[in-house]
């Protein structure tokens, strides 16, 4: 498989920082691109869902969230009995790793239309569905007896986060819009693929910069931000298929699975888990499962799925 000419522009990202060249990226940039890409995620996967909508999506819809729970109680376990972490350190990493990545989803959709591998276009939704059940998950893993929760914060994170509701009001928008989104379609669309260029680059460089905290972080950390992905994706491609997804509705579940929160999950563990360590969450996810992802991870979630299939 060729390397996608956007994975190109984190791969350069990472040579700047490792070369010490001098870049300054605008903060503030960062953040616009970011939000662009979840508003035109959104968008795209609502205009496809107001063409595709059936009542299939409700089993599927179904089984996505129970996947969003299920891959918290999967990571707990691992990160606090065999690592030995601190319950809430332990709990905030593994809601990382139950969320979604929307830049790693970003570049597998790249990546298969790059290849040519059909998808289900309200995929989207999907992606808005596994925000909220890794957050409750994480908090409730978090709690000891007596702990007091203040549900009005929870229910706060849970709704309001940047991620939630830039996706799920872009794709309500476009569902309600349709064919109505064609006057901002060269804005949000046809740009689309020139920002997560842009993206990427500024992703090469923050991955390249936690090569030192990778270290402090210790082996496990590393291990466990490349075998949880991995089980995650294969996880993700076996109950695409099952649910009747296509291949690449398949591999787009894989990536979901396989991908770690470094927007939404870790703006919402500061508020409710302001304890835990949090530098260990986004070294987990940003340093190391990200990269993985981008290089490794969707290609091989590819490969893997395609061979279940055949």
């Amino acid at each position: 498989m060729q390397l996608d000419v956007s994975i190109a522009f984190f791969i350069m990202g990472a040579i700047a920082v490792v070369l010490k060249s001098k870049i300054d990226f605008p903060k503030a940039l960062y953040q616009s691109l970011t939000l662009f890409l979840m508003v035109a995620i959104g968008l795209k996967g609502g205009v496809a869902l107001s063409a595709h909508a059936s009542w299939d999506l409700i089993p599927q819809s179904l089984s996505v969230i129970a996947f969003g729970l299920f891959l918290p109680l999967l990571a707990f376990p691992v990160l606090f009995f065999i690592g030995r972490l601190d319950r809430k350190d332990a709990a905030s990493i593994a809601a990382h790793y139950g969320s979604v990545s929307v830049g790693t989803y970003a570049v597998a959709v790249a990546f298969l239309e790059s290849q040519d591998i059909a998808y289900e276009a309200y995929f989207p939704l999907f992606v808005v569905l596994l925000e909220m059940p890794a957050i409750v998950m994480g908090i409730m893993l978090a709690r000891t007896k007596g702990a007091a929760l203040d549900r009005r914060v929870l229910i706060h994170e849970l709704f309001c986060n940047q991620g939630m509701v830039l996706m799920l009001g872009g794709l309500i928008i476009g569902f309600w819009a349709g064919a109505r989104t064609e006057s901002i379609a060269p804005f949000f669309f046809d740009l689309f693929h020139g920002v997560l260029a842009l993206f990427l680059f500024e992703m090469g460089m923050v991955a390249a910069t936690r090569l030192s905290q990778i270290k402090e972080s210790g082996s496990f950390i590393f291990s466990f931000g490349i075998a949880m992905p991995l089980i995650g994706g294969l996880l993700g491609s076996w109950l695409g298929l099952a649910i009747g997804l296509s291949t690449g509705g398949a591999i787009l579940l894989a990536v979901l699975g396989g991908s770690a929160s470094y927007i939404a999950v870790p703006a919402a563990m500061r508020v409710v888990l302001p304890d835990a360590n949090h530098g260990l969450s986004i070294t987990a996810s940003l340093g190391i499962t990200f990269p993985f992802n981008v290089l490794i991870g969707i290609p091989t979630y590819v490969l893997f799925t395609q061979w279940l299939v055949n």
